[in-house]
Protein backbone atom coordinates (compact mmCIF):
# COMPACT_ATOMS: atom_id res chain seq x y z
CA UNK A 1 0.00 0.00 0.00
CA UNK A 2 3.22 2.21 -0.83
CA UNK A 3 1.20 4.41 -3.08
CA UNK A 4 -1.02 5.54 -0.88
CA UNK A 5 2.04 7.18 1.39
CA UNK A 6 1.16 10.38 0.69
CA UNK A 7 -2.73 10.26 1.11
CA UNK A 8 -2.05 9.46 4.72
CA UNK A 9 0.68 12.37 4.82
CA UNK A 10 -1.97 14.60 3.66
CA UNK A 11 -4.47 13.90 5.91
CA UNK A 12 -2.05 14.05 9.27
CA UNK A 13 -1.06 17.40 7.91
CA UNK A 14 -4.73 18.66 7.99
CA UNK A 15 -4.92 17.93 11.09
CA UNK A 16 -2.22 20.60 11.89
CA UNK A 17 -3.07 23.35 9.12
CA UNK A 18 -4.36 26.32 10.23
CA UNK A 19 -6.53 29.35 8.18
CA UNK A 20 -4.10 32.20 7.46
CA UNK A 21 -6.14 35.69 7.61
CA UNK A 22 -7.46 37.38 11.11
CA UNK A 23 -9.73 35.25 13.52
CA UNK A 24 -12.63 37.50 14.15
CA UNK A 25 -13.15 40.19 16.66
CA UNK A 26 -16.61 41.87 16.69
CA UNK A 27 -15.83 45.67 16.30
CA UNK A 28 -16.02 47.44 18.93
CA UNK A 29 -19.78 49.77 18.89
CA UNK A 30 -20.35 53.20 20.35
CA UNK A 31 -23.04 52.47 23.18
CA UNK A 32 -24.48 54.85 25.99
CA UNK A 33 -25.04 53.60 29.84
CA UNK A 34 -29.45 54.74 28.90
CA UNK A 35 -31.39 57.02 26.85
CA UNK A 36 -31.74 60.62 26.90
CA UNK A 37 -35.33 59.94 27.13
CA UNK A 38 -37.88 62.27 29.34
CA UNK A 39 -38.67 61.76 32.38
CA UNK A 40 -40.96 59.44 33.29
CA UNK A 41 -38.97 56.52 31.24
CA UNK A 42 -37.77 53.89 33.08
CA UNK A 43 -35.59 50.20 32.33
CA UNK A 44 -38.54 47.63 31.72
CA UNK A 45 -38.07 44.11 30.53
CA UNK A 46 -39.82 43.23 27.80
CA UNK A 47 -43.58 42.85 28.06
CA UNK A 48 -44.85 39.23 26.92
CA UNK A 49 -46.01 40.16 23.13
CA UNK A 50 -42.84 41.89 22.97
CA UNK A 51 -40.89 38.55 24.27
CA UNK A 52 -42.99 36.42 22.21
CA UNK A 53 -42.29 38.40 19.17
CA UNK A 54 -46.03 39.20 18.25
CA UNK A 55 -46.04 42.66 19.27
CA UNK A 56 -48.68 43.92 17.53
CA UNK A 57 -51.03 42.54 19.79
CA UNK A 58 -50.34 44.92 22.00
CA UNK A 59 -53.11 46.89 20.45
CA UNK A 60 -55.48 44.38 21.28
CA UNK A 61 -57.46 44.40 17.65
CA UNK A 62 -58.25 40.62 16.61
CA UNK A 63 -58.79 41.78 12.69
CA UNK A 64 -55.23 43.37 12.80
CA UNK A 65 -53.84 40.10 14.68
CA UNK A 66 -55.37 38.30 11.39
CA UNK A 67 -54.13 40.89 8.92
CA UNK A 68 -50.51 40.24 10.43
CA UNK A 69 -50.98 36.45 9.78
CA UNK A 70 -51.94 36.78 6.45
CA UNK A 71 -48.77 39.19 5.54
CA UNK A 72 -46.85 36.52 7.06
CA UNK A 73 -47.43 34.08 4.71
CA UNK A 74 -48.04 35.95 1.57
CA UNK A 75 -46.44 38.77 1.67
CA UNK A 76 -43.57 39.16 -1.53
CA UNK A 77 -40.93 41.43 -0.16
CA UNK A 78 -40.82 38.71 2.68
CA UNK A 79 -40.99 36.02 0.31
CA UNK A 80 -38.32 37.48 -1.67
CA UNK A 81 -36.23 37.90 1.78
CA UNK A 82 -36.85 34.26 2.71
CA UNK A 83 -35.94 33.31 -0.33
CA UNK A 84 -32.92 35.42 -0.23
CA UNK A 85 -32.20 33.42 2.89
CA UNK A 86 -32.30 30.00 1.49
CA UNK A 87 -29.90 30.76 -0.89
CA UNK A 88 -27.13 31.63 1.15
CA UNK A 89 -27.40 28.76 3.10
CA UNK A 90 -27.24 26.40 -0.14
CA UNK A 91 -24.30 28.91 -1.07
CA UNK A 92 -22.70 27.86 2.34
CA UNK A 93 -23.03 24.15 1.89
CA UNK A 94 -22.01 24.38 -1.68
CA UNK A 95 -18.36 26.09 -0.44
CA UNK A 96 -18.50 23.44 2.96
CA UNK A 97 -18.08 20.48 -0.08
CA UNK A 98 -15.16 22.00 -1.29
CA UNK A 99 -13.20 20.45 1.99
CA UNK A 100 -14.39 17.10 0.92
CA UNK A 101 -13.48 14.66 -2.43
CA UNK A 102 -14.87 14.65 -5.44
CA UNK A 103 -16.00 11.34 -6.57
CA UNK A 104 -16.55 10.24 -9.81
CA UNK A 105 -17.65 7.00 -11.54
CA UNK A 106 -16.74 6.42 -15.31
CA UNK A 107 -16.89 4.00 -18.02
CA UNK A 108 -16.33 3.26 -21.53
CA UNK A 109 -16.00 0.81 -24.48
CA UNK A 110 -15.07 1.31 -28.02
CA UNK A 111 -14.19 -1.30 -30.69
CA UNK A 112 -12.47 -0.13 -34.21
CA UNK A 113 -11.73 -2.20 -37.02
CA UNK A 114 -8.86 -0.80 -40.06
CA UNK A 115 -8.65 -2.62 -43.68
CA UNK A 116 -5.33 -4.23 -42.28
CA UNK A 117 -6.32 -5.43 -38.83
CA UNK A 118 -8.93 -6.93 -36.88
CA UNK A 119 -11.19 -5.82 -34.45
CA UNK A 120 -9.63 -3.94 -31.72
CA UNK A 121 -11.68 -3.55 -28.57
CA UNK A 122 -11.46 -1.36 -25.02
CA UNK A 123 -13.87 -1.61 -22.24
CA UNK A 124 -13.65 0.32 -19.54
CA UNK A 125 -14.65 0.83 -15.52
CA UNK A 126 -13.35 3.18 -12.60
CA UNK A 127 -13.82 5.03 -9.60
CA UNK A 128 -11.78 8.29 -9.50
CA UNK A 129 -10.80 10.85 -6.90
CA UNK A 130 -9.81 14.62 -7.08
CA UNK A 131 -9.02 16.61 -3.45
CA UNK A 132 -7.48 19.89 -2.85
CA UNK A 133 -6.67 20.06 0.69
CA UNK A 134 -7.41 22.93 2.72
CA UNK A 135 -3.81 23.57 4.05
CA UNK A 136 -4.28 27.38 3.96
CA UNK A 137 -7.76 27.73 4.99
CA UNK A 138 -9.14 29.03 1.69
CA UNK A 139 -11.80 27.02 1.58
CA UNK A 140 -12.43 27.22 5.81
CA UNK A 141 -12.81 31.29 5.17
CA UNK A 142 -14.38 30.90 2.40
CA UNK A 143 -17.13 29.05 4.59
CA UNK A 144 -16.92 30.85 7.23
CA UNK A 145 -17.51 34.51 5.57
CA UNK A 146 -20.56 32.18 3.63
CA UNK A 147 -22.01 31.29 6.77
CA UNK A 148 -21.74 34.97 8.16
CA UNK A 149 -23.48 36.14 5.10
CA UNK A 150 -26.37 33.54 5.86
CA UNK A 151 -26.26 34.99 9.45
CA UNK A 152 -26.66 38.33 7.83
CA UNK A 153 -29.40 37.22 5.45
CA UNK A 154 -31.70 35.56 8.90
CA UNK A 155 -31.46 38.84 10.16
CA UNK A 156 -32.50 40.72 6.70
CA UNK A 157 -35.38 38.47 7.16
CA UNK A 158 -36.35 38.90 10.40
CA UNK A 159 -36.12 43.02 9.23
CA UNK A 160 -38.32 42.84 6.48
CA UNK A 161 -41.10 40.74 8.82
CA UNK A 162 -40.34 43.90 11.18
CA UNK A 163 -40.83 46.35 8.64
CA UNK A 164 -43.99 44.62 6.87
CA UNK A 165 -45.86 44.35 10.38
CA UNK A 166 -45.10 47.67 11.40
CA UNK A 167 -46.13 49.24 8.17
CA UNK A 168 -49.71 47.11 7.90
CA UNK A 169 -49.82 48.02 11.47
CA UNK A 170 -49.70 51.63 10.70
CA UNK A 171 -52.15 51.57 7.69
CA UNK A 172 -54.33 49.56 9.80
CA UNK A 173 -54.46 52.47 12.67
CA UNK A 174 -54.81 55.05 10.08
CA UNK A 175 -57.70 53.60 8.73
CA UNK A 176 -59.36 52.66 11.70
CA UNK A 177 -59.11 56.65 12.87
CA UNK A 178 -60.39 57.23 9.34
CA UNK A 179 -63.29 55.03 10.28
CA UNK A 180 -63.79 56.88 13.62
CA UNK A 181 -63.47 60.42 11.56
CA UNK A 182 -66.17 59.21 9.63
CA UNK A 183 -68.29 58.57 12.14
CA UNK A 184 -67.75 62.05 13.52
CA UNK A 185 -68.62 63.57 10.53
CA UNK A 186 -71.64 61.86 10.44
CA UNK A 187 -72.73 62.74 13.62
CA UNK A 188 -71.35 66.35 13.22
CA UNK A 189 -73.27 66.50 9.52
CA UNK A 190 -76.87 65.02 11.00
CA UNK A 191 -76.60 68.32 13.67
CA UNK A 192 -75.54 70.85 11.15
CA UNK A 193 -78.71 69.51 9.17
CA UNK A 194 -80.66 70.32 12.24
CA UNK A 195 -79.32 73.42 12.88
CA UNK A 196 -80.10 74.46 9.40
CA UNK A 197 -83.60 73.39 9.52
CA UNK A 198 -83.84 75.53 12.95
CA UNK A 199 -82.44 78.55 11.15
CA UNK A 200 -84.28 78.18 8.28
CA UNK A 201 -87.52 78.24 10.24
CA UNK A 202 -86.29 81.31 12.21
CA UNK A 203 -85.98 83.05 9.19
CA UNK A 204 -89.26 82.08 7.70
CA UNK A 205 -90.68 83.45 10.95
CA UNK A 206 -88.76 86.36 10.25
CA UNK A 207 -86.72 86.20 13.58
CA UNK A 208 -83.61 85.26 11.50
CA UNK A 209 -81.93 87.08 8.28
CA UNK A 210 -80.67 85.35 5.70
CA UNK A 211 -77.15 85.56 6.10
CA UNK A 212 -77.65 83.27 9.16
CA UNK A 213 -79.66 80.30 6.95
CA UNK A 214 -76.54 81.11 4.25
CA UNK A 215 -73.91 80.91 6.90
CA UNK A 216 -75.45 77.18 8.18
CA UNK A 217 -75.49 76.09 4.58
CA UNK A 218 -71.86 77.11 3.87
CA UNK A 219 -70.75 75.27 7.44
CA UNK A 220 -72.73 72.00 6.38
CA UNK A 221 -71.22 72.11 3.05
CA UNK A 222 -67.77 72.34 4.31
CA UNK A 223 -68.44 69.50 6.73
CA UNK A 224 -69.72 67.14 4.06
CA UNK A 225 -66.85 68.25 1.87
CA UNK A 226 -64.46 67.19 4.55
CA UNK A 227 -66.33 63.89 5.06
CA UNK A 228 -65.89 62.62 1.12
CA UNK A 229 -62.45 63.61 1.73
CA UNK A 230 -61.51 61.08 4.50
CA UNK A 231 -62.91 58.50 2.04
CA UNK A 232 -60.03 59.02 -0.30
CA UNK A 233 -57.67 58.75 2.68
CA UNK A 234 -59.45 55.07 4.02
CA UNK A 235 -59.45 53.42 0.59
CA UNK A 236 -55.55 54.70 0.34
CA UNK A 237 -54.75 53.08 3.57
CA UNK A 238 -56.81 50.49 2.43
CA UNK A 239 -55.06 49.67 -0.76
CA UNK A 240 -51.97 49.34 1.05
CA UNK A 241 -52.98 47.02 2.88
CA UNK A 242 -54.01 45.06 0.18
CA UNK A 243 -50.51 44.89 -1.02
CA UNK A 244 -48.90 44.41 1.78
CA UNK A 245 -50.95 40.94 2.68
CA UNK A 246 -50.24 39.90 -0.39
CA UNK A 247 -53.81 40.83 -2.29
CA UNK A 248 -55.08 43.11 -5.30
CA UNK A 249 -56.39 46.19 -4.01
CA UNK A 250 -59.63 45.74 -6.24
CA UNK A 251 -60.41 42.52 -4.72
CA UNK A 252 -59.56 43.46 -1.26
CA UNK A 253 -62.26 45.46 1.32
CA UNK A 254 -62.20 45.60 5.04
CA UNK A 255 -65.71 46.79 6.33
CA UNK A 256 -65.60 49.69 8.79
CA UNK A 257 -65.56 48.82 12.19
CA UNK A 258 -65.22 50.51 15.89
CA UNK A 259 -62.05 52.05 16.71
CA UNK A 260 -60.53 51.56 20.41
CA UNK A 261 -57.02 53.36 20.35
CA UNK A 262 -55.67 51.67 22.99
CA UNK A 263 -51.73 52.98 23.29
CA UNK A 264 -49.65 50.21 24.36
CA UNK A 265 -47.05 51.03 27.35
CA UNK A 266 -43.88 49.98 25.41
CA UNK A 267 -41.33 49.12 27.58
CA UNK A 268 -37.59 49.76 26.69
CA UNK A 269 -34.20 48.50 27.63
CA UNK A 270 -30.89 49.88 28.33
CA UNK A 271 -29.38 51.32 24.60
CA UNK A 272 -26.74 47.97 24.96
CA UNK A 273 -29.83 45.63 23.90
CA UNK A 274 -30.27 46.63 21.20
CA UNK A 275 -27.36 45.40 19.58
CA UNK A 276 -29.07 42.29 20.60
CA UNK A 277 -32.59 42.92 19.35
CA UNK A 278 -32.10 44.95 16.33
CA UNK A 279 -31.78 43.06 13.30
CA UNK A 280 -30.69 45.72 10.95
CA UNK A 281 -27.70 45.62 13.63
CA UNK A 282 -27.17 42.47 14.18
CA UNK A 283 -27.03 42.12 10.05
CA UNK A 284 -24.38 44.91 9.77
CA UNK A 285 -22.23 42.82 12.27
CA UNK A 286 -22.21 39.70 10.73
CA UNK A 287 -21.76 41.65 7.28
CA UNK A 288 -18.49 42.55 9.41
CA UNK A 289 -17.81 38.75 9.97
CA UNK A 290 -17.74 38.20 6.54
CA UNK A 291 -15.69 40.44 5.32
CA UNK A 292 -13.01 39.75 7.91
CA UNK A 293 -13.19 36.23 6.32
CA UNK A 294 -12.78 37.16 2.89
CA UNK A 295 -9.27 38.58 4.06
CA UNK A 296 -8.32 35.21 4.83
CA UNK A 297 -9.44 33.96 1.45
CA UNK A 298 -7.77 36.38 -0.17
CA UNK A 299 -4.17 35.83 1.66
CA UNK A 300 -4.48 32.59 0.83
CA UNK A 301 -3.52 33.14 -2.92
CA UNK A 302 -0.17 33.64 -2.08
CA UNK A 303 0.47 30.05 -1.10
CA UNK A 304 0.95 27.08 -3.50
CA UNK A 305 -2.54 24.97 -4.10
CA UNK A 306 -1.98 21.01 -3.44
CA UNK A 307 -4.42 18.45 -5.35
CA UNK A 308 -4.37 14.95 -5.20
CA UNK A 309 -5.81 12.79 -7.66
CA UNK A 310 -6.67 8.79 -7.50
CA UNK A 311 -8.03 6.03 -9.35
CA UNK A 312 -9.14 2.65 -9.22
CA UNK A 313 -10.91 0.09 -12.03
CA UNK A 314 -10.55 -2.65 -14.39
CA UNK A 315 -9.61 -2.51 -18.12
CA UNK A 316 -9.87 -4.94 -21.48
CA UNK A 317 -10.46 -6.23 -24.18
CA UNK A 318 -13.09 -8.50 -23.47
CA UNK A 319 -16.08 -7.61 -21.68
CA UNK A 320 -16.48 -10.25 -19.98
CA UNK A 321 -13.41 -10.23 -18.26
CA UNK A 322 -14.18 -6.89 -17.50
CA UNK A 323 -14.07 -7.59 -13.88
CA UNK A 324 -10.88 -10.46 -13.28
CA UNK A 325 -8.27 -9.53 -10.78
CA UNK A 326 -6.19 -9.24 -14.03
CA UNK A 327 -7.55 -6.65 -15.08
CA UNK A 328 -7.19 -4.08 -12.55
CA UNK A 329 -5.57 -0.58 -12.79
CA UNK A 330 -4.76 2.36 -10.85
CA UNK A 331 -2.82 5.74 -10.67
CA UNK A 332 -2.34 8.16 -7.92
CA UNK A 333 -1.17 11.72 -8.84
CA UNK A 334 0.24 14.76 -6.67
CA UNK A 335 0.16 18.20 -7.95
CA UNK A 336 1.42 21.36 -6.87
CA UNK A 337 1.29 24.63 -8.18
CA UNK A 338 2.15 28.25 -6.87
CA UNK A 339 1.87 31.96 -8.82
CA UNK A 340 5.48 33.34 -8.94
CA UNK A 341 4.61 36.59 -10.69
CA UNK A 342 1.62 38.48 -10.60
CA UNK A 343 2.33 41.90 -10.64
CA UNK A 344 1.06 42.70 -7.18
CA UNK A 345 -2.60 40.95 -8.05
CA UNK A 346 -2.60 39.31 -4.82
CA UNK A 347 -1.36 41.82 -2.88
CA UNK A 348 -4.19 44.59 -4.34
CA UNK A 349 -6.61 41.75 -3.49
CA UNK A 350 -5.53 41.44 -0.04
CA UNK A 351 -5.89 44.96 0.19
CA UNK A 352 -9.06 45.19 -1.61
CA UNK A 353 -10.62 42.78 1.50
CA UNK A 354 -8.93 44.91 4.42
CA UNK A 355 -10.48 48.27 2.74
CA UNK A 356 -14.06 45.97 2.42
CA UNK A 357 -13.38 44.90 6.04
CA UNK A 358 -13.28 48.46 7.03
CA UNK A 359 -15.99 49.74 5.11
CA UNK A 360 -18.06 46.84 6.85
CA UNK A 361 -17.31 47.83 10.39
CA UNK A 362 -18.13 51.71 9.53
CA UNK A 363 -21.70 50.76 7.98
CA UNK A 364 -22.13 48.79 11.06
CA UNK A 365 -20.74 51.43 13.44
CA UNK A 366 -23.12 53.88 11.55
CA UNK A 367 -25.99 51.65 11.84
CA UNK A 368 -25.93 51.43 15.71
CA UNK A 369 -25.88 55.18 15.91
CA UNK A 370 -28.84 55.00 13.70
CA UNK A 371 -30.91 52.70 15.93
CA UNK A 372 -30.16 55.32 19.08
CA UNK A 373 -31.28 58.20 17.11
CA UNK A 374 -33.90 56.09 16.36
CA UNK A 375 -34.92 55.38 19.65
CA UNK A 376 -34.42 58.68 21.07
CA UNK A 377 -36.70 60.14 18.60
CA UNK A 378 -39.20 57.84 19.55
CA UNK A 379 -39.16 58.23 23.20
CA UNK A 380 -39.20 61.63 22.88
CA UNK A 381 -42.26 61.77 20.41
CA UNK A 382 -44.11 59.13 22.44
CA UNK A 383 -43.65 61.91 25.68
CA UNK A 384 -44.58 64.74 23.50
CA UNK A 385 -47.45 62.93 21.99
CA UNK A 386 -48.68 61.95 25.68
CA UNK A 387 -48.54 65.54 27.04
CA UNK A 388 -50.00 66.73 23.67
CA UNK A 389 -52.89 64.72 23.55
CA UNK A 390 -54.14 65.64 27.60
CA UNK A 391 -54.01 69.16 26.28
CA UNK A 392 -56.43 68.53 22.86
CA UNK A 393 -58.68 66.60 25.66
CA UNK A 394 -58.94 69.29 27.39
CA UNK A 395 -59.44 71.46 24.36
CA UNK A 396 -62.01 69.23 22.85
CA UNK A 397 -63.91 69.03 25.83
CA UNK A 398 -64.31 73.20 26.37
CA UNK A 399 -64.84 73.57 22.60
CA UNK A 400 -67.73 71.45 22.80
CA UNK A 401 -69.33 73.11 25.65
CA UNK A 402 -68.73 76.09 24.08
CA UNK A 403 -70.43 75.09 21.09
CA UNK A 404 -73.99 74.39 23.32
CA UNK A 405 -73.61 77.40 24.93
CA UNK A 406 -73.56 79.54 21.91
CA UNK A 407 -76.05 77.73 20.31
CA UNK A 408 -78.53 77.93 23.34
CA UNK A 409 -77.88 81.51 23.31
CA UNK A 410 -78.87 81.94 19.06
CA UNK A 411 -81.63 80.59 20.30
CA UNK A 412 -82.40 82.67 22.94
CA UNK A 413 -81.24 85.78 20.43
CA UNK A 414 -78.68 87.01 22.08
CA UNK A 415 -75.50 86.45 19.62
CA UNK A 416 -75.51 86.23 15.82
CA UNK A 417 -75.50 83.03 14.12
CA UNK A 418 -71.82 83.77 12.74
CA UNK A 419 -70.95 82.95 16.65
CA UNK A 420 -72.51 79.77 16.39
CA UNK A 421 -71.04 78.12 12.76
CA UNK A 422 -67.16 79.67 14.50
CA UNK A 423 -68.37 77.36 17.56
CA UNK A 424 -68.99 74.81 15.46
CA UNK A 425 -66.31 75.09 13.26
CA UNK A 426 -64.16 75.05 16.60
CA UNK A 427 -65.54 72.32 18.15
CA UNK A 428 -65.30 70.02 15.34
CA UNK A 429 -61.63 70.54 14.78
CA UNK A 430 -61.18 70.06 18.53
CA UNK A 431 -62.62 66.89 18.05
CA UNK A 432 -60.75 65.77 14.91
CA UNK A 433 -57.48 66.79 16.67
CA UNK A 434 -58.11 64.56 19.32
CA UNK A 435 -58.78 61.17 17.06
CA UNK A 436 -55.59 62.72 15.07
CA UNK A 437 -53.70 62.69 18.32
CA UNK A 438 -54.72 58.90 19.25
CA UNK A 439 -53.81 57.24 16.06
CA UNK A 440 -50.73 59.52 16.16
CA UNK A 441 -49.68 57.95 19.80
CA UNK A 442 -50.40 54.44 18.14
CA UNK A 443 -48.49 54.94 15.38
CA UNK A 444 -45.47 56.53 17.34
CA UNK A 445 -45.83 53.76 19.76
CA UNK A 446 -45.59 50.91 16.22
CA UNK A 447 -42.26 52.99 15.59
CA UNK A 448 -40.64 52.48 19.03
CA UNK A 449 -41.27 48.71 19.06
CA UNK A 450 -39.67 48.95 15.56
CA UNK A 451 -36.46 51.03 16.83
CA UNK A 452 -36.08 48.63 19.68
CA UNK A 453 -36.54 45.56 16.80
CA UNK A 454 -39.67 44.54 18.08
CA UNK A 455 -39.42 40.63 19.52
CA UNK A 456 -36.86 39.75 17.57
CA UNK A 457 -33.29 38.49 18.91
CA UNK A 458 -30.20 38.01 17.61
CA UNK A 459 -29.54 34.55 18.56
CA UNK A 460 -33.11 33.52 16.64
CA UNK A 461 -30.61 33.59 13.46
CA UNK A 462 -29.44 30.09 11.78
Amino acid sequence: MRPFAPLLLTAVLMTSACAVGPDYVTPTAPTATGFKAPDGWRTAQPSDALARGDWWTLFGDDTLNSLVARAETANQTIAAAEAAYRQARALTRETRAGLFPTVSLNGSGAQSKTTTSNDNKNYQVGIGATWEPDFWGRIRRSVEANDATAQASAADLANAHLSIQGELAANYLNLREADAETALLDQTITGYERALQITRNRYEAGIAPRTDVLQAETTLANARSTRIGLERNRATYENAIAVLVGEPASSFTLAPAQWTPIIPDVPVGVPSTLLERRPDIASAERAVAAANARIGVQQAAFFPNLSLTGSYGQTTSNLGDLFASSANIWSLGLGLAETLFDAGARGAAVEQARASYDASVAAYRQTVLTAFQDVENQLTATDVLRRQYAELQTASQAADQTEAMILNQNRAGTVAYTDVATAQATALTARRALLQGAVNRQTTAVALIQSIGGGWRNDQGD
